[in-house]
């Protein structure tokens, strides 16, 4: 049995749910006897019972087995007790009515009752019922004096035993199936993290820098209208490239530059009248190691434009470490709040890890390290 989802959720393919029931439709041929039986004693009120005995056996097994068909279906192993119970004693009472009404025929309900134990019940209690249903076919052919029994109550016994295989292997696709259902509800929450993640970072970034540059503006507009319109452009210019971050975030294929936030920090920190010091050079930096150091900046400057109160703020790039340090405040970690975790998750990914002090007398330092390899 295979599966597919579709939007009602898992289930399994319409060609086994079709082949599967006719397949089951077939083995009700071995009914045909009893009903034979009745017919030729259609003389006779016994004859009747017997035919209709027969034909409500069978019509209730199909029912059944499409009833627990479909639950399969749509994942669920198999149905309560208390739904599967009143199912299989009316097979037991119907199959009783054909004994008594056309004869030995009659026990060839035996197995279609051991295959709808195991089907519907755990597999200790089906196992149970059909080992007894194998057994009173033996004692009733005996006390009868029908013949041996033994036959068919091997008959029953092999039937329950490949139905229990079938039922085996049923459950274990859907076991698949939900595994792989939560795989999918896993990733995509995974995807929607990363994206949360990246917006925000994305949006905390730019828009801090664009409140600090309007704020400039405002106080240049009657000092200096040309450096205001300078401003202005700039204002504009860093719209566009938060517009084009977030539509690459979105798309899931956006990367940062070391070298391009490096410069956007200093333009972010001088606007925000913090005095800047930063790398001339990040060459040395492994390319493995680049987009997350380009995090780091972006994160640290970012919350020091927006948090610490500094007035000067050095960012230090080395092979393996970078460093945001500034002398402000010394805000505590929990200010910094998604950023800081994401920036954490990044790091782990890359085998690095965030540290964060507080050098004295002030300020904030955001340290983020690859560490060697043991040999």
């Amino acid at each position: 049995m295979t599966a597919v989802t579709t939007p009602d959720g898992p289930v399994v393919t319409r060609r086994w749910g079709r082949f599967g029931f006719i397949f089951a439709a077939a083995w009700t041929v071995f009914l045909f006897q009893p009903f034979l039986d009745g017919w030729a004693a259609r003389d006779h009120v016994r004859g009747w019972i017997g035919m209709i005995a027969t034909v409500a056996f069978a019509v209730t097994y199909l029912a059944m087995f499409r009833w627990s068909h479909t639950r399969r279906a749509h994942n669920e192993f198999r149905p309560p007790l208390n739904q599967a119970v009143p199912l299989v004693v009316a097979l037991f009472g119907l199959a009783a009515v054909m004994v008594v009404a056309v004869g030995p025929s009659g026990l060839s309900a035996a197995v279609f009752l051991a295959v709808s134990a195991v089907m519907l019940f755990p597999a200790w209690l089906g196992g149970i019922t059909a080992l007894t249903v194998a057994v009173l076919v033996e004692l009733i052919s005996t006390v009868m004096d029908w013949g041996s029994g033994t036959g068919l109550s091997l008959g029953v016994c092999a039937a329950a035993f490949a139905m229990f295989g079938v039922t085996k292997l049923i459950n274990r696709n859907i076991e698949l199936v939900r595994e792989r259902e939560a795989s999918e509800r896993l990733a995509v929450q995974e995807e929607r993290t990363r994206m949360a993640r990246d917006l925000h970072d994305i949006l905390g970034h730019s828009l801090t820098v664009i409140t600090v540059k309007a704020e400039l503006v405002g106080r240049l507009l009657d000092i200096d209208v040309d450096r205001a319109r300078s401003e202005v452009a700039d204002l504009e210019r860093l719209s566009r490239d938060a517009l084009a971050d977030v539509r690459q975030a979105v798309q899931g294929i956006r990367g940062l530059s070391l070298p391009v936030e490096i410069a956007r920090a200093g333009e972010a920190l001088r606007s925000a009248g913090i005095e800047a010091e930063l790398p001339n050079s990040t060459e040395s930096v492994p390319t493995g190691l680049r987009e997350l150091f380009a995090w780091t900046v972006r994160e640290g400057v970012t919350n020091v434009v927006r948090h610490s109160g500094a007035t000067h703020c050095s960012v230090r790039v080395g092979e393996r470490e970078v460093t945001v340090v500034d002398d402000g405040a010394g805000c505590s970690e929990s200010v910094h709040g998604t950023g800081l975790v994401g920036l954490r998750e990044r790091a782990a990914a890359a085998g690095a890890r965030v540290v964060i002090t507080h050098p004295q007398p002030g300020g904030f330092s955001l340290h983020v390290l690859k560490e060697e390899a043991a040999p």
